[in-house]
């Protein structure tokens, strides 16, 4: 029997909480962290009787920043919709949002070779959070959250497997970051995903739309939607038929789990909030908020690839690492200042400096950093320090042994590396005679490696070099050390 084959159509929404100093239509603090209950709260965003709420025009702005940088258009002209439904932790009763005039419609964002359509982006304010009991007999509420400016985002259903809508929601978030939008940390709920899903033999007549609810990592998104297409293939294997309905993610099975159907947007009973008035924005405004926009991570990978000649995977870790990719440019910039004042032919040496200074900056501030976010106010090495660490390794004037404890000094204590170097009499040995009288005693010693050197072992000449660099505590230039101990072993034969 021939199997059937089942595409899946995947479309997400994304909420995101906005960047800003207070909440949507109020004057209360946007801080979805505090921990004290109920303290971020006044009559307005508690949906007291008689109280009128007023638009933030600083969550507006982001949300039109966010549009322009995700290629959509920005509506000239907008408005605020009720959506109406009961919820214990919607003190109105029902949600400020958007519903068919949306701040900014028709957009995308290219994944790789794939263009994925963004249908809208619209601004609303969030809920209050359910605290629900161990034994799951009572449940609080906590309002800190509500009135929370949000961002949503709904793409096309054009998604088509779990990696490309974990990748969707990295970029996105990656881009909010460098826009300064929002945090958008999904560990903190700053950032979180739902996922439409339907399969179908053919993409003409689409099956039954699921949604999963609140996924909250990346590793959730790609997890889930997997499950889900498998879930539902063995559903229709079966001749069965799929339930409309709104899902959660299980994170210790695994598995997604039904909540409850799914409502349809008449459901909601929008209507234009008769308290907000529509908003109107001109080409100027949009314009000057265009303006705003920085370089954004995809023209940011094509430029660090022209001009730094980098590999993928370095070119990603800097452009993820913002403040770590332009900590790095400095860097470049002071070793070139010094290349020029030397007249060192910089474009022959671009390729191995470039490298040189991106290699210390991954591997070995990174560990330094032990996980930690890097920040350049709080990082003790100042950019002409890491071009001078980086010149001391591009003279040999220091073995990669010394590098490391120097680097480190640095990172501790924010020290010129010439004065550790001085202080720890860390600085190398230049006279070969002295190198020669160590290497003497390392032949003497190592006898066995001598002789697998002379059967034609050729790594013993490695381990003699790496016992030479012992001695000396890696103050020897390991050239100098493998030149000697070649000459001496040439003259025993």
């Amino acid at each position: 029997m021939k199997e059937i084959s089942y595409k899946p159509t995947i479309g997400l929404e994304i909420h995101v909480e906005l960047k800003t100093k207070s909440k949507m239509f109020c004057p209360c603090k946007n801080d979805s962290t505090e921990k004290r209950a109920n303290f971020n709260i006044c009559p307005i965003c508690m949906g007291h009787p008689g109280t009128l709420p007023v638009p933030n025009e600083e969550a507006i702005k982001k949300v039109i920043k966010a549009g322009i940088a995700l290629n959509c258009k920005i509506s000239k002209e907008s408005k605020f919709d009720r959506k109406n439904y009961f919820y214990p932790d919607l003190p109105k009763g029902y949600q400020i949002s958007q519903y068919d005039m949306p701040l900014c419609q028709n957009g995308f964002l290219n994944i790789g070779e794939r263009k994925i359509k963004i249908r809208r982006i619209h601004i609303e304010e969030d809920t209050g959070r359910l605290l629900h009991s161990e034994k799951g007999d009572y449940s609080l509420i906590d309002f800190n959250r509500a009135g929370i400016p949000l961002m949503e985002l709904v793409t096309e259903p054009d998604i088509k497997s779990g990696k490309e809508a974990r990748k969707f929601a990295e970029e996105l978030q990656l881009i909010l970051k460098y826009l300064d939008v929002s945090n958008a940390d999904m560990e903190k709920g700053e950032m979180r995903v739902e996922v439409n899903i339907s399969l179908s033999k053919d993409l003409k007549n689409l099956g039954t739309k699921v949604e999963i609810k609140n996924l909250n990592s990346f590793k959730v998104v790609e997890k889930a939607v997997d499950f889900e297409i498998e879930r539902q293939k063995e559903i229709l294997e079966r001749g069965e038929k799929i339930i409309q309905e709104t899902r959660g993610w299980h994170d210790k099975k695994e598995i997604t789990f039904s909540q409850r159907e799914k409502e349809e947007a008449h459901d909601y009973r929008y209507f234009p909030d008769p308290d907000l008035p529509k908003m109107y924005f001109t080409d100027n405004y949009i314009n000057k908020i265009k303006q705003e926009i920085p370089e954004l991570p995809s023209l940011k990978r094509e430029r660090f690839k022209k001009q730094f000649y980098l590999d993928e995977n370095a070119i990603e870790f800097f452009v993820i690492n913002k403040d770590l990719g332009e900590y790095y440019e400095k860097v470049v910039s002071e070793f070139e200042e010094w290349m020029k004042a030397e007249k060192i032919e910089i474009e022959k040496e671009k390729n191995k400096i470039y490298k040189l200074i991106a290699n210390y900056l991954i591997s070995d501030i990174k560990g330094l950093l032990k996980g930690k976010e890097f920040i350049e106010k709080d990082f003790k090495i100042t950019p002409e320090n890491f071009a001078e660490f980086i010149k001391m390794i591009y003279k040999n004037e220091i073995t990669s042994k010394i590098a490391k404890i120097v680097l480190e000094e640095m990172f501790l204590k924010g020290k010129d590396p010439s004065n550790i170097i001085e202080e720890k009499g860390l600085s190398q040995i230049k006279n070969a005679n002295e190198i020669e009288e160590i290497v003497k005693e390392v032949i003497l010693k190592n006898k066995k490696a001598v002789e697998d050197f002379k059967k034609g072992k050729k790594e013993a000449i490695q381990f003699l070099v790496g016992q030479t660099l012992s001695i000396t505590k890696g103050r020897a230039n390991p050239e100098t050390a493998r030149e000697i101990i070649l000459k001496l072993l040439k003259e025993e034969k």
